[in-house]
């Protein structure tokens, strides 16, 4: 176990795409955030049923996707790309299926490198297939070994990365978003998250050792992307989302203090904070993700990303071609401008572009400002357990959204400022330490979730 306990990144300008101060190796011939921005271009299958019957249309489809972006790559001279395979909950089930599909994307990566000398990589993301039961058991059980040995049968079969949206908590983190519960959401985050993010990478990790792949690194998506997007219907407030962001990055640090290097999920959009806390790369997503899910962070994603994704496009037909290589050509020229900008010494002022495009428009944004990020990230490695990482890093959060507002550089409803000063009164009021909030949580949500999982 590695205990980070300062920054690799403490200089808000140095918080750059493209670079990271410990570049990850894999694949055909691909080094991560050693200087250049890569895609990486995601995708599922068109809406369908996945069974034995009909296992070979979905081969079919795979097959046909991966045609299309490496053809993609080889007419627009890509500079290298990874592929992210992110399993559906069938193929995580039976790992035999995720396996085969993996062997068959490895193998036309591999042929694809050979002919034209293009770096690339193969991501195989996991479905975490834990919480199928409630309260989820998630250390043991049948569902705990299914999600194990789909990783096993992925690396077994050519995964160059392994990566999950791991959901340890989540089963308590979601009644707290619906209450608007702050107190909740930092113990269940701080405690539940962070204690299985621990015992899982451990898992993960060792089997991405055994198979010589490299232990990639998680995302709270199922947190603070579930928040984004309550938030962007109206159920939320985005001041709740933007806490609920900077409240997920000490859960998403201990996949990297147990075994991961990188890079980060596309959607853990806490990625700079690690970024600035372990130097490793990230991957993010933003207004390519429009496919998938709207978001307020299109370009301020951007601004510290080593991989540029999509996330999930369907493989269905576009006037100009299949959806997937569409993306994959959107992707490219991104990537291409990403790296003209850095290569003439205009990637700071590139950078500061996509941050104050999206900052004065979205308080989540705020969260993703680099000087936010190093400050958040600074207050993180300051404290020891989960419970204070993630307390200090929202109060952190907090006063960022205050000299914003103070200071004009943000606007945000008469709604939103309610809820803000209802927030204010409620981090006044914290337990002090883990033990408090560990009891908060078993007397308001103890029916929820089951503490032997978390090891208490």
């Amino acid at each position: 176990m590695q205990i980070f306990n300062k920054l690799e990144i403490n200089n808000p300008e140095e918080l750059l795409y493209g670079i990271s101060t410990h570049p990850v190796k894999c694949g055909n011939g691909l080094t991560i955030g050693a200087g250049q921005v890569y895609p990486e271009i995601n995708f599922t299958l068109p809406t369908m049923s996945i069974a034995q019957e009909t296992m070979e249309e979905v081969r079919q489809h795979y097959a046909e996707i991966i045609r299309d972006i490496t053809t993609r790559a080889k007419k627009l001279n890509s500079l290298g790309f990874v592929v992210e395979f992110e399993q559906l909950p069938p193929l995580s089930e039976n790992a035999e299926w995720g396996a085969e599909i993996t062997q068959l994307l490895k193998s036309e990566l591999n042929k694809f490198y050979e002919d034209t000398g293009i770096p690339n990589a193969l991501r195989v993301t996991i479905i975490d297939l834990r919480d199928a039961e409630r309260p989820p058991m998630l250390r043991t059980g049948k569902m705990s070994e299914k999600t194990l040995q789909a990783f096993r049968s992925a690396a077994q079969a050519g995964a160059d990365i392994l990566s999950i949206e791991s959901v340890g908590g989540k089963e308590v983190h979601d009644q707290c978003l619906m209450y608007g519960d702050i107190k909740g959401i930092i113990a269940s985050l701080g405690i539940l998250a962070c204690r299985d993010m621990a015992w899982l990478w451990d898992e993960i990790t060792q089997i991405a050792h055994e198979y010589h792949c490299v232990p990639g690194g998680d995302t709270a998506c199922g947190f603070s992307n579930t928040a984004m997007q309550l938030a962007s219907q109206g159920m939320l407030p985005s001041v709740l989302a933007a806490l609920d962001r900077a409240a997920s990055a000490p859960r998403s640090l201990m996949a990297y203090e147990h075994g991961a290097v990188g890079p980060s999920k596309d959607c853990a959009y806490e990625g700079p904070i690690i970024k600035a806390i372990t130097g490793y790369p990230i991957s993010m997503e933003g207004k390519s993700s429009c496919c998938a899910h709207f978001s307020p962070l299109g370009n301020i994603a951007a601004a510290a990303a080593d991989l540029w994704s999509n996330e999930s496009v369907q493989n269905v037909r576009l006037l100009s071609g299949n959806a997937p290589e569409a993306f994959m050509e959107l992707l490219e020229y991104d990537c291409r401008l990403f790296n003209t900008a850095l290569d003439t010494g205009n990637g700071l002022t590139l950078r500061n572009m996509l941050v104050h495009s999206d900052m004065p428009h979205s308080v989540e944004a705020l969260m993703l400002v680099p000087e936010t990020v190093v400050d958040i990230a600074q207050a993180i490695v300051k404290e020891q357990n989960g419970y204070q990482r993630t307390k200090a890093a929202v109060l952190v959060g907090m006063q960022h959204i205050e000299n914003a507002l103070k200071n004009n550089q943000l606007s945000i409803s008469e709604l939103e400022i309610s809820w803000l000063e209802k927030l204010q009164n409620e981090l006044l009021t914290l337990p002090e330490n883990e033990d408090e909030a560990l009891d908060y949580l078993k007397m308001m949500y103890g029916e929820l979730f089951l503490p032997e999982a978390y090891g208490l």
